[in-house]
Order: C-alpha cells, then structure tokens, then sequence
C-alpha cells in the first residue's frame, strides 16, 4: 500500500500533467487534500509531505483536529454543508468555506468572524448538475446571493465551487466545470473581483483543470479510500 507521501506526489504529478497540456502553470492550481473521517495523524503525515492546505465537512470533527494540529501551519477550508448551529465553530477556525448556498448562512458566518482574524474567503456552491440530492444554488441564482455576501464585511467572496454527478463522460465532465467557469466570468462582469474556481475531485479532476479550475480537492487518492460507517 502506497504511503500517504507518495500518493501526494502522484497527485501533484498528475496536476502537472493535465495544467501542461491545457497550458496552464501548475503554480496556479491549489491542491486541497480532503481530511474528512481520516484522524489527524494521516493529516500529520500529509504535512510532513509538504501538503498545507486540508478539507473537512464536518464541523466538530474537524475543530477537534484542528485543536490537535495547532501547532502545525495548516490551512484549513470547510467544504461540506453548513448547518446554521455550526456556522460560529466555522467562521472562528477555518479560513475558507467553498459551500455557502444561503444568504442567511453568510449573514450568521460574517457575524461570526472574529474581528481580530482577517476576513473569511468564502466561494459560492453551485448546483451545476441540478440533483435534487446536491446542495448548491441553482445556475443563475449565483448572482443574487454574490450580490449579498459583498456587503459583507467579515467575508471575502473568492469565487465558486460545484460537486457535480460522478460520471466517467469526460466530456460530460468538461461541461459541467465549463458551467461553473461561464457563472464565474458573469459574476466578474458584474464587479466582484473574483480569483477561485474550486472545483474537480479524485476521479474527475483533470477535466476540471482543463476548464478552469484553481482548486482540486482530492481525498481518496491521497488518503485512500474512506473507513466505512
């Protein structure tokens, strides 16, 4: 079984290989390695790969790593869905949150944000696929709720972020993160200075680099596959 170090450098590897042929800089691209339901002597592991940058979902379980690894220079992004009796635990411990979907959800992160700590780099889901069981706005709603979040002050809107159907149809793929790009660029027309396109997991992520993306979050390809319930 592959280590923990070596899975990462064949991520970063396969990174460099679909930025180059969309030419692209890999520099461009933040790898994000999703931690959830892995304990925090995997993430330990990670970090002493060179990886800095973690995903989490569940908000308790993550602050409790996060408590663990205070030492470490961890950069840490919550990725998963936001229930409003957690958005205080998010806003104090993470520096990012791809998953806001709900204006209230802003509002109660941004009163949150401690006043000492820079603003929360947030992105916008976006419900590319339309599934019913997915979380995310709907394409064309984006703006709205953009709109809202940048009259926020504890916030800082970075950009967007899509969990689309798992499919093995690269060009189904390519549409999708092709999608979310075009919302991007509406969203730039309309002002918001936007620089983060998080989109693109373990089985799909070369077909978002070449549409745009500048974050990856990868989990089971570094980690391995997840402890069963």
């Amino acid at each position: 079984m592959a280590s923990i170090a070596a899975n990462l450098q064949a991520v970063r590897d396969r990174i460099a290989r679909a930025a180059h042929a969309a030419h692209r800089d890999p520099g461009e691209i933040l790898l994000l390695a999703v931690s959830k339901t892995f304990p925090a002597g995997h993430i330990a592991e990670a970090f002493a790969a060179g990886q800095t940058a973690f995903g989490e979902n569940h908000a308790q379980e993550a602050v409790e790593k996060i408590t663990v690894l205070a030492a470490l220079p961890l950069e840490w992004h919550f990725i998963g869905p936001i229930q409003s009796n957690k958005t205080r635990l998010i806003a104090e411990r993470f520096g990012w949150v791809h998953s806001v979907e709900r204006e209230n959800i802003a509002q109660r992160l941004n009163a949150s944000r401690p006043a000492g700590m820079p603003p929360l780099n947030v992105c916008i889901q976006v419900n590319v696929s339309g599934e019913a069981t997915k979380s995310g706005v709907a394409p064309g709603a984006e703006a709205m709720l953009a709109d809202a979040i940048a009259r926020l002050p504890r916030l800082k809107l970075r950009g967007l972020m899509t969990i689309p159907e798992p499919t093995a149809d690269v060009m189904l793929q390519r549409r999708r993160f092709a999608l979310l790009r075009e919302l991007g660029d509406g969203l730039r027309a309309r002002g918001h200075a936007l620089d983060t396109l998080s989109m693109g997991m373990t089985d799909d992520f070369e077909a978002a680099i070449v549409e745009g993306a500048t974050i990856v979050r990868i989990g089971t390809a570094i980690f391995g596959p997840r402890p069963k319930d």
